[in-house]
């Protein structure tokens, strides 16, 4: 597979993601690793082969409520993925495949520490409302976000049947599954429809989850929630990618915190706590595509929410 419009083609990449035009970084280039796609946080290139790969290039800037922002938190990418490495490291531990692959000997010393190589992998598709969907696999362990909201206005898209008289931020006594679409709006699913279909998948994922809560908990660290993207590979085997169990995709509270009833995430809750009071998401209501919101965020904001990403990955790194 020669370029990225092939791969689209044959459904490894999604038609509703639009591909840039840009070229990347000469020293990337040069080596035949081409841009074809320019995210909220991070860079992908094409590698042409049998079997085609992404690298994956993280920088340091920043988005919230799915707003891009002209803010670049210096230091965010390299240490994001590191906590990503640790979060595929503790995956495969626990023997479950993933995309991730052995980062390439001749990315510039320079660039390592913020890539990660993958396999081009098809989504996992699944039936909602007769449409072919990609899924969103959430695990939670508390009751809080969004499906407390959902839990108070006495509905229940996922199925979970939850015992009444609960409040925010209790603890379930197992992992919670709720599945959502992926696309423009995340819709609940069925969790009990999703388990049956990929009972195999959801079994593996909800031990996966269990383990690392537990785990991070022993070591001062509290993880509420995590998203879970998966793929097929070129040998039909399903795999983990994207982001796996980092601030990104999961919610981290240091148990010191969250047992004093201070549930801040140390992550980009902070900078997601500033947008709200700052107004962003009527500020980017007039955005074109494309285009970033301008935003003043004080250094000290900044440098909370780097130092959490930090912590994350110190905690982390005791797993390992």
């Amino acid at each position: 597979m020669q370029n990225i419009s092939e791969a689209v083609n044959l459904g490894l990449w999604p038609d509703s993601k639009v591909l840039t035009t840009e070229k990347g970084l000469p020293e990337l280039e040069e080596l035949g690793y081409n841009l074809f796609y320019i995210g909220k946080n991070a860079d992908l290139y094409f590698v042409a082969g049998e079997v085609p790969h992404v690298l994956l290039v993280r920088s340091d800037r920043t988005s919230v409520f799915d707003i891009p922002l002209d803010l670049q938190i210096n230091g965010k990418g390299v240490v994001q993925s590191q906590i990503s490495d640790l979060g595929f490291d503790f995956a495969e531990s626990m023997g479950i495949k993933t995309a991730r692959k052995k980062l390439p000997e001749n990315i510039p010393e320079n660039l390592r520490t913020r890539c990660q190589f993958f396999e081009l992998c098809k989504t996992v598709y699944t039936l909602h409302n007769n449409e072919a969907v990609g899924m969103e696999l959430i695990f939670r362990k508390y009751l809080t976000g969004s499906l407390f909201k959902i839990y108070k206005q006495g509905l229940d898209p996922y199925e979970l049947f939850l015992q009444p008289g609960m409040n925010e931020w209790d603890e379930f006594r197992s992992v919670i599954f709720t599945p959502t679409t992926k696309g423009e709006k995340d819709e609940p699913m069925s969790s009990m429809r999703v388990n049956i279909d990929f009972l195999d998948i959801v079994e593996k994922l909800s031990r996966l989850f269990s383990q690392f809560h537990e785990e991070c908990m022993a070591n001062g660290i509290v993880v509420v929630d995590t998203k879970f993207e998966v793929f097929y590979d070129s040998e039909d085997n399903w795999v983990l990618g994207d982001e796996v169990l980092t601030p990104e995709s999961s919610r981290y509270i240091a148990l010191e915190d969250f047992q004093s009833g201070d549930y801040v995430s140390m992550d980009k809750q902070i900078l997601r706590n500033f947008g709200e009071k700052a107004g962003w998401k009527q500020q980017a209501v007039g955005l074109e595509k494309g285009q970033k919101l301008h935003v003043d965020v004080p250094q000290e904001i900044q440098d909370k929410i780097l130092n959490g990403y930090i912590d994350v990955y110190k905690a982390l790194k005791k797993l390992a």
